[in-house]
């Protein structure tokens, strides 16, 4: 898939843990996993808002295009 999630980038730089985060944005530690392995079809504006918001980033910091 084009699209890879570059989240365990953000959450080293923050040296924040899985369960970190997802007590912050208030999901599941297996939501936020499966978002950081690159398994998740989909993301809501509202979670990827505050991942943001928590890791004091920018949605592209987060998320990146790759041509295939």
């Amino acid at each position: 898939m084009p699209i890879v999630i570059n989240l365990d980038v953000e959450l080293a730089k923050k040296k924040m843990s899985v369960n970190d985060l997802a007590a912050a944005i208030d999901i599941t530690p297996v939501n936020v996993s499966v978002l950081k392995n690159g398994r998740a079809k989909a993301i809501r504006f509202t979670t990827l808002d505050a991942i943001c918001r928590v890791l004091d980033c920018q949605p592209g910091d987060i998320l990146e295009y790759r041509a295939e």
